[in-house]
């Protein structure tokens, strides 16, 4: 199955990817340089989709094919809005520009990864995942085991696999997550989390429709999530896009090199009065500091 997405411009596949994976050794989220491939689960199924952007920025187009056993005729009714919410393709940015010229700071920022979208995880589990599993762990660390997880628990479509969905996981012996590098803490969130949603307790979709204290009170109520892994869930799964996790000691970093302070910010009091100034694009800010991070390792350029 072949067709035709046609994101609002401005758009930069290349960068929304790398806001999405993060790091290199991210095999869940896959990129080549010019192709951003992910295994989806669509109707119960694992599919192989891969994403490839023709045209520039400002009138991009995006080539999607997916590949599977059997792919369902209804399969790009599932597929077309999965994508439009991993990569923001229907986010409009035109007020946060237009904000960002006025700054003399945030401008040149802006400008350097003007196009990329604020991506989002295909569903609200996997993001309450990735908060868990990278909690006081640097960020690469957080990504291998996570990728360990879908290589061991997630469906698979050829050589590839699936983030583990919620039923992957429910009554997994403890112990098979715990191999993976899990400390035994994260694997009883990980897998309480899991049986809550399976046993019908939990609904974490259904989060979309509350306010953030009320996400936030719910997400708390679980074990292993903390402020930093409610404020995660809430930019990267529900999209939350004025939400700047200020916990989130990387990012604290690099908000100090934007903004060439003598020292980071020091808690999260003081990075919320901070960002105050840019409020409500907090959240879009985190990720264009992410990219400035990864463009000083070399991977974004």
């Amino acid at each position: 199955m072949a067709f035709l997405l046609e994101p609002a411009p401005p758009f930069r596949l290349d960068l929304t990817v790398w806001a999405l994976r993060r790091r290199q050794n991210n095999v869940i989220d896959r990129w080549d340089g010019r192709t951003y491939s992910r295994t989806l689960i669509l109707s119960g199924k694992p599919v192989e989709v891969t994403v490839v952007q023709t045209g520039t920025a400002d009138n991009p187009t995006l080539k999607v094919e997916a590949t599977g056993a059997r792919i369902a005729g209804h399969t790009k009714l599932e597929l077309k809005p999965g994508l439009e919410r991993m990569l923001g393709l229907n986010t409009d940015l035109s007020h946060f520009y237009a904000f960002a010229l006025k700054d003399a700071r945030l401008a040149p920022l802006i400008d350097r990864f003007r196009g990329v979208k604020p991506p989002r995880f295909p569903a609200v589990f996997e993001g309450l995942a990735n908060g868990i599993a990278c909690q006081q762990l640097s960020l690469t660390v957080g990504i291998t085991l996570l990728s360990r997880l879908a290589e061991r628990f997630g469906a698979k479509a050829g050589d590839t696999h699936a983030f583990p969905r919620p039923c992957d996981l429910a009554g997994q012996d403890p112990r098979r997550i715990r191999s993976l590098g899990f400390s035994e803490h994260k694997v009883r969130a990980l897998l309480e989390a899991a049986e809550e949603i399976v046993s019908g307790r939990l609904d974490l979709e259904a989060l979309a429709s509350l306010d953030d204290d009320s996400v936030q009170r719910r997400l708390l109520s679980l074990r292993g999530v903390g402020r930093w892994t409610a404020e995660y869930v809430l930019l990267r799964g529900l999209g939350r896009t004025h939400v700047f996790p200020g916990d989130d000691v990387g990012a604290r970093k690099g908000l100090a090199m934007w903004l060439e302070l003598s020292s980071t910010p020091s808690d999260y009091a003081g990075t919320r009065a901070i960002l105050d100034a840019w409020r409500p694009y907090a959240g879009l800010i985190y990720f264009h500091l992410l990219l400035q991070g990864l463009a000083g390792k070399g991977d974004v350029t």
